[in-house]
């Protein structure tokens, strides 16, 4: 079984990642398109989360034929393995480009939480039946909020929740080292012990698929999503009184409220696609969403190279990036429009490529 509006979801969540991540310039960004500065929630700190939340949805109808033992779980194993491996590699390959300082390379980033948060996801799935999976769930979002609310961090104490005295920053410095770490800083917001709330996140979504494996395609299997989503977002909001939610530290209460978001969004394309037959209106995002990863690591390679790359000479030689924003479209648009008009642009530019790519049937997965 294949769910199409799953499909156009993350389309949507794509397209929303290029958007947010190419603007012509970082002076000129209107504030939904920014994540928040630290606490805090906008429309673009749910990108990333979706993106797991889907992962996780569609690990519910990938790995039934390893559940159902209809293959042996070894074999399961070996693919899922291997498709983590090859995602964290693309991570390093990004990260990496075009130096490849392993003195200072960061280790952690995008694609290496998903392969982390996935793999640590699957095989819990492999192992643990639901209530199992449902303690597992309760054990990692409260032990983090324990964690990161009572561990003492030396200089910082207790509960110091800022980009430094954080204890998951903590730990990423005593196991990564700070050269490895997001621009060498004391902090990374993709580090290694924020990972494991991830790996809620990508189960919040296989719950959710599971769940529809065995919903029939009425409007109530909707509202089942929506009521879901909605009870999420207000035990998210509520914790945050006392556990901020922070995209950056992926606390539990981030996790909680973004997987509330994500299945409103869900049902909205469900109940579009699935219940009421409306296509059309999805088809050009399900072309987004059906080559994610090359989109992802080939767009993260342009942009390097187009930062890298200079236009003209001496103290007068800027980025080639910066000299389309000035030249192409802030020249006529001004800064902020033209900063947007940018990023709208290279979404429909890849939209192409996708589409050459959906038209022949060139499928990229891993």
């Amino acid at each position: 079984m294949r769910l199409t509006s799953l499909d156009v979801f993350r389309g949507i969540a794509m397209a929303s990642m290029i958007l947010v991540n190419n603007p012509g310039s970082w002076s000129y960004v209107y504030p939904p398109l920014l994540h928040a500065k630290w606490h805090g929630f906008t429309p673009t700190d749910l990108v990333f989360p979706a993106f797991l939340f889907i992962a996780g949805v569609a690990m519910a109808f990938s790995l039934v034929k390893y559940t159902n033992n209809n293959q042996s779980v070894s074999q399961g194993y070996w693919r899922i393995g291997r498709r983590c491996a090859i995602l964290f590699a693309l991570g390093l390959l990004l990260n990496g480009f075009p130096t490849y300082n392993w003195d200072t390379i960061r280790i952690m980033g995008v694609l290496q939480r998903i392969s982390l948060a996935y793999f640590l996801s699957a095989v819990a799935v492999l192992n643990l039946r639901r209530r199992g999976l449902w303690v597992l769930t309760g054990i990692v979002l409260l032990g983090y909020w324990a964690a990161m609310s009572l561990v003492p961090v030396p200089d910082y104490g207790a509960g110091n929740l800022t980009p430094e005295g954080n204890f998951a920053a903590y730990i990423d410095r005593m196991v990564l080292g700070t050269n490895h770490l997001y621009k060498q800083a004391q902090f990374d917001p993709e580090g290694l012990f924020s990972t494991f709330p991830a790996v809620v996140t990508v189960l919040a979504g296989y719950f959710v698929g599971d769940w529809l494996r065995h919903q029939p395609i009425p409007s109530r299997t909707s509202l089942g999503l929506v009521l879901f989503g909605v009870g999420c977002l207000g035990l998210g909001w509520v914790w945050d009184f006392w556990f901020p939610i922070n995209k950056q530290l992926w606390t539990s209460s981030y996790v909680v409220f973004s997987a509330g978001w994500s299945m409103l969004l869900l049902a909205a394309c469900y109940e579009l696609i699935e219940v009421r037959g409306f296509r059309r209106w999805g088809w050009p995002l399900e072309v987004m969403g059906l080559n994610a990863i090359f989109l992802f690591v080939a767009s993260g390679l342009v942009v390097r190279i187009l930062y890298r790359t200079k236009v003209g000479t001496g103290d007068n030689a800027v980025s080639t990036y910066t000299w389309i924003y000035e030249n192409l479209f802030r020249s006529w648009a001004g800064a902020m429009n033209g900063s947007l008009i940018f990023a709208i642009v290279n979404v429909l530019l890849w939209w192409l490529i996708l589409y050459g790519m959906y038209r022949r049937r060139w499928l990229i997965r891993i």
